[in-house]
């Protein structure tokens, strides 16, 4: 569109059309907000990110999507299989527990839906996903502007003094707006390159002036000026305000990984004619240096990737140049499945990654890789065999300031493990556009607003990074020091419910040590434990036998036995506080022990704890089952309230005094003090 049907100002200003950009810009503009979107491509537009978890389904059902998308057709995904490289080496220093021997060779399945979320989610085709939402956001009220490029970023006054010659009289924030009238729309000062703005000692966004308008081009070789109120930055992996403007994008040390990907036709399909058919695979790579996945997607095209470690796939690609050959496939060589650009070039080496995938491989069978050509290959006759990405793990210090919020990939990424991309890009979308609206509708100062929502991403960020550390924890079978990588209070934030758990009996540290950190990981890497649906209802039917010999337990352990089948339930409730491993180790030989002698009974006692005198069972292999399943469902209580829901998590969760108003028309921030008034 001509820069002069571009509007000269706007209440909020959006820039980036990705899922984290529009779903900002859909809803504030469903509460009537003024809202203007720049996109600096034309969508559709390729994007690598297939795989979507539960918790989506119930963001897009808040702003009225989830029947645009559940109707597209996209692959159902019921779940994830997964298999990490213990399970096939029992017994191995990093194996967190032992598992039967007939488990040891087989991937299983993670599924999310039996341990409690109540829809399953999609492996979407990107480009059409993404622009369903952005077409969304413009049904919304927001006006969408696509090939609308930003160049600069101008602020409402002179940069800061420099450390040397700091000056006394350095300007306050700006008024707040009036809750019950729209602010007048500044004219703009000129000023000199705001990249002169920048933060020159490691970012700090209290230094940074307030933005007031962006300077952009178009693709129809327009330029403009456009002045706003709040501006949301949703521009990717650029991150212009953290990259450019507060120089605050910190890379993750133990993440230092690159993707190589491509995409195949006619491949297999996991859990072919069961109720797992089509669920993506994960798989630990044979040398430990990674893993690769395996994403059906719609239209028969398959998602095929590798993740490695930067120095080991280094190391691969040049022994691979210096052996030479074609690279073989399941037995089958492929090179006349390449193209002459291609071969010994990324493609090869992919393929030649391939082979460290046997379970991959397995499923690509005789699959065909070809080449999808998207909006960045223009310059080529046909799009690229395979794709590589890599320095895509990072964090920012800050993510909100007076009148800027950061969102989604322009402020944070973690790693393609365990898909949380486009859930953690919808909780700051959501928690911005709350933010935002608070401030203006005078539920808090803009201040106030802003520390929310820097606090929400932080605490969201790092309850997967976790996660996702500890499954790389057991992918590499070795333990990393990765304390760097977690900032303490965020970890704090994140972790308090689980702090007194890990520790164990210990008081805890005056600050986190890379120990705490590490016990954390062990804990959460149960989330992936190789359990089936079956084995569940297994563990829930032997439990259910003992439940009426259980001993009572203490707030925060074990249910009553009196409760008879809704104590069970709870055991298996991921909404359940977490529960003390110890207790949980006691309450296994305590149930076995019973099975084994139903003449003696232990749990007629008064006291609330399991007794600590039970002996332990010698049948392993029997408890190593109950185990396994119990230690998951413990393990999935520690994310449940973002994976599962993350509503639920953003209205009940406060952080620096506030919690989130989900109701539309009212969206904004709930002063949890002011509550706790009202009900006194």
């Amino acid at each position: 569109m001509p820069s002069a049907h571009l509007p000269k100002h706007a209440q909020i200003l959006v820039v980036g059309g990705g899922p984290a950009g529009s779903y900002t810009a859909a809803a504030l503009a469903r509460d009537g907000f003024d809202v203007v979107l720049f996109e600096a491509a034309k969508f559709p537009r390729y994007h690598i990110g297939e795989s979507l978890i539960p918790s989506v389904r119930h963001f897009l059902r808040f702003i009225d999507a989830e029947d645009k998308i559940a109707s597209r057709g996209f692959v159902r995904k019921p779940g994830s299989a997964i298999k990490f490289n213990q399970y096939k080496q029992e017994g191995s220093a990093t194996t967190a527990c032992r598992f039967p021997r007939d488990t040891a060779d087989s991937p299983q399945d993670t599924d999310f839906v039996a341990l409690g979320a109540s829809n399953s989610a999609w492996n979407v085709v990107r480009s059409e996903f993404d622009q369903i939402l952005l077409q969304h956001a413009a049904e919304c009220g927001a006006q969408v502007y696509e090939q609308t490029r930003v160049t600069e970023i101008l602020f409402d006054e002179s940069p800061p003094p420099s450390p040397l010659q700091r000056r006394a009289d350095s300007p306050s924030s700006p008024p707040q707006p009036s809750p019950s009238e729209r602010p007048a729309r500044p004219s703009p000062l000129r000023r000199s390159s705001a990249v002169g703005f920048a933060l020159d000692e490691g970012g700090n966004a209290g230094r940074l002036a307030r933005p007031r308008s962006i300077l952009y081009e178009t693709a129809f070789g327009g330029k403009g000026e456009i002045t706003f109120d709040y501006l949301v930055d949703a521009s990717g992996r650029a991150g212009i305000m953290s990259t450019k403007y507060l120089k605050n994008r910190k890379f993750n040390v133990s993440l230092k990984n690159v993707a190589v990907w491509g995409y195949w036709k006619s491949a297999g399909m996991y859990g072919r004619g069961t109720d797992r058919e089509n669920a993506p695979f994960f798989e630990a790579l044979s040398d430990e240096s990674g893993w690769a996945w395996f994403i059906p997607l719609h239209k028969g095209v398959t998602s095929v990737g590798i993740v490695m470690d930067q120095k080991q796939l280094g190391i691969r690609s040049r022994a691979s140049s210096s052996a030479g050959g074609s690279p073989s496939l399941g037995g089958h060589t492929r090179r006349d499945s390449l193209s002459a650009r291609a071969s010994s070039t990324l493609a090869e080496r992919y393929l030649s990654f391939l082979q460290l995938a046997p379970g991959v491989l397995e499923l690509i069978g005789d699959g065909e890789l070809v080449a999808l050509k998207t909006d960045e290959d223009d310059d080529e006759p046909e799009g690229p065999m395979a794709r590589t990405a890599s320095d895509y793990s990072y964090s920012a210090t800050e993510y909100a300031g007076q009148g800027w919020r950061v969102v989604g990939d322009a402020g944070s990424f973690i790693d393609p493990f365990f898909s949380s991309g486009v859930h953690l890009a919808m909780t700051g979308a959501l928690s911005a556009a709350g933010s935002i609206a608070a401030s203006i509708r005078g539920d808090c100062t803009e201040a106030e607003a802003a520390s929310w929502y820097s606090n929400r991403v932080s605490v969201s960020y790092t309850r997967f990074l976790i996660v996702v550390l500890s499954a790389y924890k057991q992918i590499r079978a070795q333990s990393e020091d990765v304390l760097a990588d977690v900032d303490e209070g965020n970890f704090d934030r994140a972790f308090a419910f689980l702090r007194p758990v890990i520790q164990g009996g210990a008081d805890m540290g005056a600050r986190l040590s890379e120990d705490e950190v590490q016990r954390a990981l062990d804990f959460c890497v149960h989330l992936f434990d190789p359990t089936t649906p079956a084995q569940h209802d297994a563990v829930r039917r032997k439990l259910e036998v003992a439940s009426g010999l259980v001993q009572p337990a203490l707030p925060g352990e074990f249910p009553s036995s009196s409760a008879s089948a809704d104590s069970v339930s709870r055991l298996f409730d991921v909404g359940a506080p977490v529960v003390d491993p110890i207790q949980l180790d006691r309450l296994l030989r305590h149930q076995l022990h019973l099975q084994e002698d139903h003449a003696t009974t232990h749990g007629t006692s008064s006291s609330s704890r399991i007794p600590s005198c039970i002996p332990v069972v010698a049948d392993e292999r029997r408890c190593s089952e109950i185990k396994m399943v119990l230690d998951k469902v413990n393990a999935r209580r520690v994310i449940h309230s973002e994976h599962g829901n993350g509503l639920n998590s953003l209205e009940e969760e406060e952080l620096v005094g506030f919690s989130l108003r989900l109701k539309r028309g009212c969206l904004g921030l709930r002063s949890v003090a002011r509550k706790e008034e009202m009900l006194a």
